[in-house]
């Protein structure tokens, strides 16, 4: 049904943007519950009066400013400048449309009082953003985002100060910056004198391109092979109906090149390059994407297997996934004897575990939504150095006479045939939180035929996890994103779907 004119003006007019864990993200245009200039500068201004009270040395330390190639983009991250100019607070902007890994590095390595990003990552052609970072580096979590909210309730958009855009405090960062970060990207390699391979890689339209260029020759591997018409940054993404390589069809160009070029492995980053997705070839020449669970799970057995002096001892190291992503890892620590830790979705809270416990040494971290960490830093999935150790780990096992698939499936002899399900109810947000919130005050007895064993709530994260008569694990949750219901599913060696299908029946 279409909507009409009251309906139209309602979905920008009737509310604001909510600032929250995630920062803003919408669709340009004009009202309070869209990404305008207007939001924007208001949004900068209640982060700028929160830095003032939160850090002595906000002015001094200033805000670091990163954007992508997506429509104004460059525009906010101009206006954020200005406003944080105009509050004498000083502004480092950097050089260019860059992805959002190198924002989250830079402002740890330039010792920002934050760091701010303009980028709506995979959502669609239309949408923008606003993430926000603070100095010891992870993307805000509780109780900053409410903090931050409550200052920019208090700022009047069409009375926000500007300095001019030739104000000394706005500082524009020259290329330096990114040949450190370049350099820093060739330190994640375990096997350095490993000969590369054939590797086909795609941006999806984004920014992640010349700096994975760049970070493979830093890194001594050879250059990728790249889908040409997805190489250049293009707002529309005019090749994918989704720019986002966990949608079906996303990666079909760069698995068609690989497969053309002979390539050992097809990588692809989203729109701003803080993710990673994969296609590996089968043994009987087809390729298959892999899922993100099985991506973490190569990263961690090569970064396991090989560690580097800087990782410390092993019974110092640790390893961080997210309460829906795969209980795999956990057995590849305990066998390695290093430590574990799960925590809340969202990678933000896989950056504070980090900076909560710098008593051990941080060497990998992961969520099943295509984010990795393979470094220290930044404290944000970084999707350009996991591309590079990708790359490497297809290198070794050409090296050592064997295939991706082969390392998967040796994981498996060794862990157990994980077997990894997801699906999702569409439900309108309100309706999402209350019907998870139902099932946490009354969860079932059974499902799909199987006795409930035992019930672990996770109220904190509004995520509920049932555990099924034989190990089986079924998680839900409301999208913090997206209007609807996510629903994930683990099981060694046996199918969860039938069991995610009677979890969504429940939810109705």
């Amino acid at each position: 049904m279409l909507e009409g004119p009251d309906d139209l003006l309602a979905a920008r007019f009737a509310g604001r943007l909510t600032f929250g864990t995630a920062g803003l993200r919408a669709a340009i245009g004009a009202g309070p519950l869209r990404m305008n200039r207007l939001v924007v500068r208001q949004a900068a201004a209640g982060l700028g009066a929160y830095l003032l009270d939160l850090d002595p040395r906000a002015k001094s330390r200033g805000v670091v400013i990163g954007f992508d190639a997506r429509h104004k983009s460059d525009v906010f991250a101009l206006d954020t400048a200005r406003v944080m100019a105009a509050m004498g607070i000083r502004a480092l902007l950097l050089p260019g449309p860059l992805p959002t890994p190198v924002l989250a590095w830079a402002l740890t390595e330039l010792d920002g009082a934050a760091g701010v990003m303009v980028t709506a990552s995979h959502n669609p052609p239309a949408d923008n953003g606003y993430k926000v970072y603070l100095g010891d580096g992870p993307q805000i979590v509780p109780p900053h985002d409410a903090g931050i909210s409550a200052r920019i309730e208090q700022v009047d958009p069409a009375a926000v100060d500007l300095a001019p855009e030739s104000d000394p405090l706005i500082e524009r960062l020259d290329e330096t910056i990114l040949d450190r970060y370049v350099a820093f990207t060739a330190t994640v390699r375990r096997r350095p004198a490993t000969p590369g391979v054939t590797v086909a890689y795609t941006p999806m339209h984004g920014v992640g391109g010349a700096l994975v260029r760049r970070a493979f020759e830093a890194a001594g591997l050879p250059a990728p092979v790249v889908v040409e018409a997805q190489f250049a940054p293009d707002p529309r993404f005019p090749t994918v109906d989704f720019p986002n390589p966990e949608e079906p069809g996303a990666m079909d160009l760069v698995i068609a090149l690989a497969a053309d070029r002979g390539a050992a492995v097809a990588l692809a980053n989203d729109p701003d390059a803080d993710r990673l997705g994969a296609a590996i070839p089968q043994p009987d020449g087809s390729w298959r994407r892999i899922g993100g669970d099985e991506l973490g799970w190569l990263l961690a057995e090569h970064i396991l297997r090989h560690p580097l002096p800087a990782d410390g001892d092993p019974d110092d190291r640790l390893v961080i996934t997210t309460l829906v992503s795969s209980s795999l890892l956990e057995a590849m620590a305990a066998d390695h004897g290093v430590h574990f830790a799960e925590t809340f979705t969202g990678f933000k809270w896989i950056g504070r575990m980090v900076v909560d416990h710098p008593e051990w040494h941080f060497v990998f971290g992961y969520e099943q939504a295509l984010g990795y960490l393979v470094a220290p830093r930044p404290l944000d999935k970084d999707g350009i150095t996991a591309a590079v150790l990708m790359a490497e780990i297809a290198a070794v096992a050409a090296e050592e006479g064997t295939t991706l698939q082969a390392r998967l499936d040796e994981i498996s002899a060794r862990y157990g045939r994980h077997v990894i399900a997801d699906r999702s109810v569409k439900m309108e947000p309100a309706r999402a939180a209350e019907r998870v919130r139902e099932l946490l005050a009354d969860p079932p007895e059974e499902l799909g035929g199987a006795k409930v064993i035992d019930v672990t709530p996770f109220p904190e994260a509004d995520l509920l996890r049932l555990t099924l008569d034989g190990g089986i694990r079924v998680q839900v949750r409301p999208s913090g994103t997206e209007p609807k219901v996510k629903l994930y599913g683990e099981a060694v060696g046996t199918d969860p779907a039938p069991y995610l299908s009677a979890l969504a029946d429940l939810l109705g």
